[in-house]
Order: structure tokens, then sequence, then C-alpha cells
């Protein structure tokens, strides 16, 4: 979702992105040949149609209604919203598993949530804080191994330090996915010019 300025501003679900069409609170913004495109909610039923029947691909999602298919919008823009988007990631398990791609920051393997934990890189009970740039995910068998110690006593390596992230993980995950790469023109540069800088 876009404020009126065209800065990305939330994810919303599709149920509230074709309310919001819906009320004439937002327009669709679609990128076709290159330029963007503004759509009300009864163009965009129109369109939908036309897609449905011409011009489908795999990357284009529907929801049949009683009487017509609406092709799933990628971007909306608010038509009277002009705050700025929020610039702090908020620190939590679900984040932090994202921050490091689910993956143990000791063994380098991928788990699933359930058998992910979090290891405080210099241990709570030596002062260390619960904060990005102090915490990383960690499997079970890791943390045991590292126990209350730092990973130089422990002798095990930090795949990467920790850092606190300038974008959402979840939103840059999402980034990667072929269906969503339209996002990229709202966000995709700005958010790699912060991951380098990182």
């Amino acid at each position: 979702m876009l404020n009126r300025s065209y800065l990305a501003v939330h994810v919303v679900n599709v149920r509230r992105a074709l309310c919001l069409l819906y009320r004439d609170i937002a327009e669709v913004i679609h990128i076709e040949n290159g330029q963007f495109a503004n759509y009300d909610f009864r163009t965009w039923c129109e369109l939908s149609v036309l897609r449905w029947e011409l011009e489908r691909s795999e990357q284009d999602e529907f929801i049949r209604t009683v009487a017509f298919p609406l092709q799933v919008p990628r971007v909306v823009r608010l038509m009277r919203y002009d705050r700025m988007p929020q610039t702090t990631v908020r620190f939590n398990r679900r984040n932090l598993f994202a921050r490091d791609d689910h993956r143990c920051q000791y063994c380098g393997k991928r788990f699933a949530t359930s058998q992910l934990s979090i290891d405080h890189v210099v241990p709570r009970s030596r002062g260390g804080t619960t904060s990005w740039d102090n915490v990383v995910c960690c499997c079970l068998r890791c943390n045991a191994k590292k126990g209350g110690r730092t990973p130089e006593e422990a002798r095990m390596r930090l795949l990467k330090r920790p850092v606190r992230p300038h974008s959402n993980p979840h939103f840059l995950a999402k980034l990667r996915q072929p269906r969503y790469q339209m996002w990229q023109a709202f966000v995709g540069r700005l958010t790699g010019e912060r991951e380098q800088s990182a």
C-alpha cells in the first residue's frame, strides 16, 4: 500500500485492499509496458474480466466472484493518506528468524521455527542485551553447545555479525518472489541501497 505520494507505507492483505478500492479510498497502481496506470474499482473490475479472457499470466491471481473474475491487485495507493512509512523494525522472534533466513548462525543449517531458538552472542549473565546487535537465530543443538559462553570461548564462529535491519525482513523476502516483482518499482531500489550500506 502506497501513500498519496507513492511511498510504500504498509503491506495489506487482499481483502483489505479490495475494501479500500470499493470504498474509493484507494486506487490500483499497475505497471503496463513500463508505464504506471491508475485504476478505480469499476475500471479495475472491467480490466480484470478482459485479462481473465485474453492475457492471464502465471503470476496473476484472480478471485472468482459470483458475477466475474477479479484480479488481485499488487499495489494500491491511498488517495488521502500523507504519512511517511515506518522506519524502524520491531524486535521480535518472527522478524529475527526472518532476518537470519531461519538459518542457525553457527552451523549454517536452515530449520523450522519450532527447531530454532534465540541466542545472545554476549550472554545475558555477562551483561549482554536482548537487541538486534547481540541476538542471533540458533538451532537447539548449537545453543546447548554454546551454553553461557561467548562464541570465542565455545570455539564457535558466527556466520555473520548481527545487525539491526533497516527494512522489514518479511517484506524483503516477499520482494524476491516473482509475483511481487511490481513492488520493486516502489521500494526495491531503496531497500537495496539500505542493505548495501548496512
